[in-house]
């Protein structure tokens, strides 16, 4: 009797004991699907801030076993640029501007919407206002496809500060290389641009066509949907004129695209016995700031230093192609700081090249123009300017900053207001003697590379 007495007595402690394991998993069971439940819900209300990834299911049903990777990504974690990703069929309605994704197979928790202004310059409000903002979504799965692709369609943003030839390429066609080159290197793409003006498209032909061999598909004046296999939104940008941080592209990469897309193929023709180094001299047109006002006599002194000299003032009505045949046959460049020193690229490496910097440009000159160029190995020369040589010691005192210390008088800050005193204000008048010791070094290193490479 006492023995089945203890036996009950262990068994009601073992009733017990299960019963309270049991609340307790259902316990924490519950909290781990409210935590989800409430995960998923705060990832389905809004567009992604940082770097989100989607849940891709499989074709059976919710729940599945998760694979491959997600439908729709975004990255927005980069100062520069914002980029999204459809990895699955897709078809882009232009006259919303969004792209369906195509039976989509996500969760139920929610369709996915995303928002992106594929222009590689976030950090700056005024051209990104200028920018049209696309969506992504992932439902309803879209109007019918009226033109299908069978390549990728990689899209951006032909709008913000596009008209400047150093926007174009800063802000444009370096980025699309390094982005071409990092996501989709050796396939080919569909380029789906939005603001793809008519001058646009035409001036830079020869380069897009090097970028694909497809017509670009415009997003301002197509109506037709499109259909593509994948996409990509948003192009990749380092910086100021600047590819790969780790040196597997670089500007010498570019520059052979460029010959590519120019067709010349890096060819170089052998010079005359007879020759003198041909020096092209950038010239800017009157009343717009940085006008060299003995541009004339500089000329002269270049001639008398050696060079045959070629005056050029580049517009947007020159042919780029005209533009690149110049430059890649000549030995020097020079030029004041401005968007035409952009040129620059079309240099061959080796060439000279050197920017005449007016007061308070040293270190846009530097970044914007000088470090490239050093990059393409181009032999690259400084001319700063004193004081003396600059205009607004007509308009300012030279004990006051702006012309004193311009570095601490902009403090970081360049603002419209600091721009227009440096590059609109100023002119420059070249202290003749000094500029002939810098045509001196140039002619030297001119010489050596014509003697060298024709």
């Amino acid at each position: 009797m006492i023995m089945k007495k203890r036996n009950s007595a262990a068994t009601v402690v073992v009733v017990v004991v299960s019963l309270a394991l049991i609340v307790a998993v259902l316990l924490v069971f519950e909290i781990s699907m409210s935590s989800i439940s409430r995960q998923t819900a705060a990832g389905s209300s809004t567009p992604s801030q940082g770097k989100i990834w989607r849940p891709t299911f499989g074709e059976e049903g919710h729940g599945k076993k998760h694979v491959g990777k997600p439908v729709i990504s975004c990255d927005r974690s980069h100062r520069e640029y914002d980029m999204c990703s459809i990895n699955g069929a897709n078809v882009v309605d232009p006259v919303s501007s969004t792209f369906f994704l195509k039976d989509p197979t996500v969760s139920s928790a929610g369709s996915i919407v995303e928002k992106i202004k594929p222009y590689p310059r976030k950090w700056e409000s005024f051209p990104m206002k200028r920018i049209k903002e696309l969506t992504i979504t992932s439902g309803p799965s879209g109007p019918k496809c009226e033109a299908r692709h069978n390549s990728p369609a990689l899209v951006f943003s032909a709008g913000g500060y596009t008209g400047n030839v150093f926007h174009d390429f800063n802000d444009g066609f370096i980025p699309l290389f390094i982005t071409i080159n990092s996501i989709y290197k050796n396939r080919d793409v569909i380029l789906v641009v939005s603001k793809a003006r008519d001058w646009w498209i035409n001036r830079y032909k020869n380069l897009l066509h090097a970028f694909s061999s497809h017509p670009i598909v415009n997003l301002d004046n197509d109506t037709s949907t499109h259909c593509f296999p994948s996409a990509t939104l948003g192009l990749i940008s380092h910086g100021f004129m600047t590819l790969m941080p780790n040196s597997s592209q670089t500007l010498l990469h570019f520059r052979a695209f460029l010959d590519k897309a120019f067709g010349y193929h890096g060819l170089n023709h052998p010079p005359k016995s007879d020759s003198r180094p041909q020096l092209v001299f950038l010239s800017r047109p009157r009343g717009i700031g940085r006008e060299i006002l003995n541009q004339n006599e500089a000329i002269q002194v270049a001639k008398e230093v050696g060079f045959d000299v070629v005056l050029f003032e580049p517009t947007g009505m020159t042919s780029l192609q005209q533009i690149y045949a110049l430059l890649n046959s000549s030995h020097t460049m020079v030029g004041i700081h401005g968007a035409a020193l952009t040129h620059s690229l079309f240099l061959r490496p080796g060439s000279v090249f050197m920017q005449v910097m007016p007061l308070g440009t040293n270190w846009v000159g530097k970044m914007c123009y000088g470090e490239p160029a050093r990059a393409m190995g181009i032999h690259y020369i400084e001319y700063r300017i004193n004081m003396e040589e600059s205009s607004l010691v007509e308009k300012y005192d030279k004990n006051e900053m702006v012309i004193k210390d311009p570095g601490r008088f902009q403090g970081g800050n360049w603002s419209f207001d600091v721009m227009s005193i440096y590059l609109k204000e100023q002119n420059v008048k070249l202290d003749l003697v000094r500029f002939r010791e810098y045509l001196n070094e140039a002619y030297r290193k001119a010489k050596v590379f014509m003697d060298k490479m024709g």
